[in-house]
C-alpha cells in the first residue's frame, strides 16, 4: 500500500488541476485581479507554512510538497473579490493556515474547513472589501492600482452580484431583473454562471478520477435545488430565484465539488456525507434568501463541520437499522 503522503500530493495536485477551467474562467471574466489574488494567498500560505512548521519543530520539506496549503490558497483566491486590495487575501490566507489548520494540529487534524476559516474571519471583520466586485474587467494599471486603493476607488467600478441584487429587490418580476440588472446573464449570474460551469467539469473530473466521493456534491446540489424549487414564485417580483439561477450564481460549483467534499473536516461514512452536503445544500439557501450575507457559503459549510460527530452516529444508526 503506498504511502500516505503521496497519495495525499496526488490527490491535492488533481484538485488543483481541476480548479484550473474555474480559474480561467474567472480570469477572464475578472482579469488581473484574480491572478494577483492567486499569487498574494500562494505566496502566504506557503511561508505560513514554513513559518508554523519551523515553530513546532517539525521538518517543512513534506508538509510543504503535499499541496495542501497550496489547496487552500487556491479555494480563498477564487472565493474572494477579484479586486480585493493586497492585505484582504494575506490576511484570509494567514488565518486560514495559522487559525484554521495550525492550531488543531496540522493537516489532517482540523475540525473546519480552514479555507473557509480564513474567508468567514475576513468576511466579517471587513464587510465592505469583501462586498466589492467589478462591473467589468479592469486593465492592468487599474488593477494594480487597486491593490493600495481607497474604498472610494473600489467603488467607482464596484457592482452588486446576482445574489445582492435578488436579495434586495422589492419590485421588479425576475424577467425585469434579467433585462436590467448587470450582474444578470442567460440562467444565473453574468460573471459566475461560466464561472460555475467551469468549476462543475473540473469537479466531473475529481469524480471521474475517484478523488471524491459524488455523495457531499450530490447532497449539495439536491438540497440547494430542492428548497429553491419548493421556494421559488415563478417570475414574481417576491421569487427568490429559480433552482438553476441558485446552481450557476455565488459559488455554488466551487462549494459542492471543491470546499465541501474536504476530507479532513467532513464525514468519513457515504450516509454522512450525503447528509452534510444536504444540509449545506439548504443552509446555503436559507442564508442566501433570509440572511444578512448574499452567498453564505462559508458559514453554511462551517456550520455543518460542526455537525459532523452527529451526522456520523446517526449514520450509523442508520446503517444498523437497515435490513
Amino acid at each position: 500500500m503506498p504511502a500516505p503522503e503521496p497519495r495525499l500530493r496526488s490527490a491535492m495536485g488533481q484538485v488543483l488541476l481541476a480548479c484550473v477551467p474555474g480559474l480561467l474562467g474567472l480570469l477572464w471574466l475578472h482579469g488581473w485581479g484574480v491572478l494577483f489574488n492567486l499569487l498574494f494567498c500562494a505566496s502566504t500560505a506557503l511561508a505560513c507554512e514554513a513559518l508554523l512548521l519551523a515553530l513546532r519543530s517539525q521538518p517543512a520539506q513534506p508538509a510543504l510538497a503535499d499541496a495542501s496549503a497550496l489547496v487552500t490558497a487556491v479555494l480563498l483566491a477564487a472565493s474572494l473579490p477579484p479586486h480585493a486590495p493586497w492585505w484582504l487575501p494575506v490576511i484570509a490566507t494567514s488565518v486560514a493556515i495559522g487559525v484554521g489548520k495550525h492550531a488543531f494540529g496540522g493537516v489532517g487534524r482540523n475540525p473546519f474547513n480552514p479555507a473557509m476559516v480564513g474567508y468567514a474571519f475576513v468576511l466579517l471583520s471587513f464587510p465592505l472589501q469583501m462586498n466589492q466586485w467589478p462591473g467589468h474587467s479592469p486593465g492592468l494599471m487599474e488593477s494594480l492600482h487597486s491593490l493600495w486603493a481607497s474604498t472610494g476607488h473600489i467603488d467607482a467600478w464596484a457592482t452588486p452580484t446576482v445574489l445582492d441584487g435578488l436579495r434586495h429587490n422589492r419590485s421588479l418580476t425576475i424577467d425585469e431583473l434579467f433585462a436590467q440588472h448587470p450582474g444578470f446573464g442567460a440562467i444565473g449570474g453574468r460573471s459566475s454562471e461560466w464561472v460555475n460551469v467551469g468549476f462543475l467539469v473540473g469537479g466531473l473530473f475529481l469524480l471521474q478520477r475517484k478523488v471524491i466521493s459524488w455523495h457531499t456534491p450530490a447532497g449539495l446540489l439536491g438540497g440547494l435545488f430542492l428548497f429553491s424549487l419548493l421556494c421559488w414564485n415563478g417570475s414574481g417580483s417576491d421569487s427568490n430565484g429559480s433552482p438553476l439561477l441558485h446552481w450557476f450564481s455565488g459559488s455554488t460549483m466551487l462549494a459542492a465539488f471543491f470546499i465541501a467534499t474536504e476530507p479532513v473536516s467532513g464525514p468519513k461514512s457515504p450516509p454522512a456525507r450525503l447528509l452534510f452536503g444536504f444540509g449545506t445544500g439548504l443552509l446555503i439557501y436559507l442564508i442566501r434568501t433570509w440572511g444578512s450575507y448574499p452567498d453564505g457559503t462559508a458559514f453554511a459549510i462551517l456550520l455543518m463541520n460542526l455537525a459532523v460527530p452527529a451526522l456520523e452516529r446517526y449514520a450509523a444508526r442508520l446503517t444498523q437499522a437497515a435490513p
